[in-house]
């Protein structure tokens, strides 16, 4: 997905930003790189369907000429959402773009439009599907080869042949802001595992608005606050093996809480964030306690289901499992009583999954040239590879220490000590 192709989607109909600036980052939405609903994608096996998996936000609106902090609409909608009126934009941006939006009349006579995430989605999947037949007409030496072209609910998910590889590019248009929105204003006031490390200018250079609504808000209407650009910064502080944990709780997690859907990958990632404010950072560098973060992010999940309780880390007023039924949340739960009973052969099963579709890919490879592909804004290390010598260590952790975990428990109202446990000791 180059600038090729934006420059022909904004020569359609001149509505994107001539001048765009886009995220690209490593893993699919449904590695949960970013806080979408998972619900309407189709399921995409690696190995199977692709061999590579990115995210794309394109921004279809900018804002980047308000001081902070930005203030929302949010009247309409649950916490962490909004509506999007094109007040804030200039007469050339709303006669482009009333096509997209949702119209509101007002008793006075005042006619307010509203942009509308489905309708947006609608024109970019109608706008790239014009463009890749274009390009398919003419094809030209080099140019990746179009396998399938789908939209996921807002979610426009294409895969591109490149050389032998296939690689699956999840693209998210989005609204980008510059500057904070003033609802995560009091986030900033806390103390926070970056400071120090990076500055607060790094964090919050921007936020973008999702096509994604809350669970009883309007789909039409409603957008959802993303931190992505932060969470690219944040990781950089995020000692290897807590982010090697992660990865392997995330592969384990992805197969077996699939359905019915509750937990995403997006949360365990807010549970990490959360973990890392609430450790010493001296006992996260470990390098060789990967085990112990892995059994703490399983029970830390766990605390989590049966709590119903999961804030969003920049918004933590917002509980994203809020919604969930009571019978829901304990099926989970026992799910995941299963892992950590044996959580060595769950991480197991897991690796084997991951090593199938390897050897899947390494196949199609052998068949043709290997070929460049982008560096976009990655994890850190390879996001579906969980180290078999981590499941060992772990094996070896349960058995020396039968029935006891290593805990991080979630509570934002309280950072005056870390919230970690061994067993039923605090520490």
């Amino acid at each position: 997905m180059n600038e090729r192709y934006h420059g022909m989607v904004q020569k359609l109909d001149q509505k994107l930003p001539v001048a765009n600036e886009y995220l690209l980052l490593s893993g699919g939405v449904r590695e949960g790189v970013v806080d979408l609903d998972l619900d309407e994608l189709n399921i995409y096996a690696r190995g199977t369907d692709y061999d590579m998996d990115f995210t794309l936000l394109v921004p279809a609106l900018k804002l980047h000429d308000r001081n902070q902090p930005v203030t929302l609409d949010m009247r309409h909608s649950a916490l962490c959402h909004s509506w999007l009126s094109l007040r804030l934009f200039d007469e050339g941006t709303i006669s482009k773009w009333k096509d997209c939006c949702t119209i509101v009349d007002h008793i006075n006579g005042a006619t307010n439009y509203f942009f509308s995430p489905t309708k947006v989605a609608d024109w970019f999947y109608d706008s790239i599907s014009i463009v890749l037949s274009e390009i398919q007409k003419k094809p030209q030496r080099g140019m990746p080869k179009v396998e399938k072209v789908e939209k996921n609910g807002t979610i426009i998910s294409i895969i591109l042949g490149v050389g032998s590889s296939r690689m699956l590019y999840d693209i998210v248009p989005v609204v980008s802001f510059k500057g904070w929105p003033a609802v995560a204003q009091s986030w900033l006031m806390e103390n926070h595992f970056w400071d120090g490390k990076i500055t607060e200018e790094e964090v919050i250079s921007g936020f973008y608005l999702v096509p994604a609504c809350s669970y009883k808000g309007k789909k039409d209407n409603e957008w959802r606050l993303s931190f992505a650009r932060s969470e690219v910064q944040l990781k950089k502080c995020i000692s290897s093996s807590l982010m090697q944990a992660y990865q392997a709780c995330k592969a384990i997690i992805i197969k077996l809480l699939s359905r019915p859907k509750a937990i995403s990958p997006y949360h365990l990632r807010s549970m990490m964030l959360w973990a890392c404010d609430r450790l010493p950072a001296n006992y996260l560098a470990q390098e060789d306690y990967a085990a112990h973060f892995l059994l703490g992010l399983i029970d830390d999940l766990q605390h989590c289901l049966v709590n119903k309780m999961c804030p969003n880390y920049f918004i933590p007023q917002c509980n994203m499992l809020e919604h969930l039924s009571e019978e829901t949340v304990m099926l989970q739960a026992r799910k995941l009583s299963s892992v950590r009973s044996d959580p060595a052969e769950h991480l197991r099963t897991a690796i084997e999954h991951v090593k199938a579709a390897n050897r899947l890919t390494l196949e199609l490879q052998r068949r043709g040239s290997t070929t460049s592909i982008p560096s976009p804004q990655s994890d850190g290390g390879d996001p579906n590879q969980p180290d078999d010598r981590l499941a060992k260590k772990l094996q070896q952790l349960v058995t020396e220490n039968p029935g006891k975990s290593i805990s991080v428990f979630i509570n934002p109202d309280d950072v005056t000590r870390p919230h970690f446990r061994i067993d039923d000791k605090f520490f």
